[in-house]
């Protein structure tokens, strides 16, 4: 399949899942998961070389990293120091520390546990937007908007 079929394929799909997901209250990152799902080599296998696929996803994540930085505000990002830099590294640590123990308790050395969290211990704290869940309550104050 060439690039702009694969194109016109995600396009596709996202266009129809996502509004579905949010319809259903589940969250665009979960449309856009089940999109993939549905589409990849273990669904209907539309996509079926996933490799081929590398440099086009490569550049959807540049994409939205040009996304994030062009709705960066500064004076918000100052506001929220705390809470984001603080109470986001304490989250990554407490929850690397807690499944550092949990590998070591099932036998794992130092080393493997370490590489076994830090995959989890990254995505915890997106965890919370995938799910859905509401904002804690000092990014709903006046302040943080």
């Amino acid at each position: 399949m060439h690039l702009l079929e694969q194109a016109a394929v995600f396009l596709l799909t996202a266009v129809l899942l996502v509004p579905l997901f949010q319809r259903l209250k589940l969250g665009a990152v979960l449309g856009y998961l089940g999109a993939g799902m549905l589409i990849g080599p273990f669904g209907l296998g539309m996509i079926g070389e996933v490799e081929s696929t590398l440099q086009f996803a490569e550049f959807g994540v540049v994409l939205l990293l040009f996304l994030v930085g062009l709705e960066l505000q500064p004076s918000r990002l100052w506001v929220l120091r705390r809470p984001v830099f603080g109470l986001g590294g304490a989250q990554v640590l407490a929850t690397g520390a807690v499944l550092a123990a949990l590998a070591l308790a099932f036998g794992f050395s130092w080393q493997a546990a370490l590489v076994a969290g830090s995959p989890r211990l990254l995505s915890a704290s997106s965890s919370r937007r995938a799910t859905g869940a509401k904002p804690s309550p000092c990014c709903s104050s006046r302040t943080c908007r």
